[in-house]
């Protein structure tokens, strides 16, 4: 199998009527790639409208977090940020995994775009490979459906950005909905650990993280996991 990995970032840059800038959270996306590319993984970016795609301004410390700093510099990075790739530009095939970047924009919306939803299943179910999100990355999975129509969440062991971590920031009444309500009402088995705990789990090829301090141990095993699915594939063809 190729070894690449669809990132998911959201194409929103409004916080509801709060009148504030948002977008997708950097150190979600930088974390995960620094594990990925160590592993010799290679990264592709996508968003629902493709082009650049908007950064969430309270998440940009390239100061104090230097892994942020090393993805934002990065020629091939920092180009694919420019130009993220439209879904109708996507194949499927290409992909090990996809990786749900958090930041409140997916809550608006990652979480109704269909095409996102059908590479992320034919990823899953036709290449048997890896879904991951992290903090409110997990909004671009709720409404994932699998081919019986039933919710791909549904029994799942996941996690997410909490009620109590949303109440912390004082946007419990700006989200548009709760992303642990959803999940729970989607029939996911969520659960959660105190606020801003690193905090991931995997469950089969499903792999989630509860916030941005979830986003280094997730990358960490989300490179494990995609290689022991590789090794796996290999073994079986």
């Amino acid at each position: 199998m190729t070894k690449k990995v669809l990132f998911i970032l959201s194409s929103h840059d409004k916080l509801g009527n709060s009148g504030k800038p948002t977008g997708w959270y950097l150190s979600e996306a930088s974390h995960p790639w620094e594990s990925l590319k160590k592993g010799g993984f290679e990264i592709d970016i996508c968003s629902p409208k493709g082009g650049e795609a908007p950064l969430d301004p309270t998440s940009d410390d390239r100061v104090k977090d230097l892994v942020n700093k090393a993805f934002m510099e990065d020629h091939d990075i920092a180009r694919k940020l420019k130009n993220t790739l439209r879904p109708e530009q996507v194949n499927p095939k290409d992909y090990m995994a996809i990786h749900f970047v958090g930041g409140h924009g997916c809550m608006f919306d990652v979480v109704t775009d269909q095409k996102i939803h059908e590479i992320a299943m034919k990823i899953y179910e036709e290449q048997h490979g890896v879904i991951s999100a992290v903090c409110h990355g997990p909004a671009g999975i709720t409404n994932l459906k699998l081919k019986d129509g039933s919710y791909f969440v549904r029994g799942k062991n996941l996690c997410g950005f909490s009620n109590e971590e949303e109440e912390i920031v004082k946007l419990t009444q700006v989200v548009p909905y709760s992303l642990e309500d959803r999940l729970k009402e989607r029939g996911a088995n969520y659960k959660s650990k105190p606020a801003w705990s690193s905090h991931v789990i995997v469950d089969g090829n499903l792999i989630t993280g509860q916030n941005p301090q979830s986003a280094k141990e997730l990358g960490e095993k989300l490179t494990t996991l995609i290689q022991q699915v590789g090794q796996s594939c290999t073994a079986n063809q």
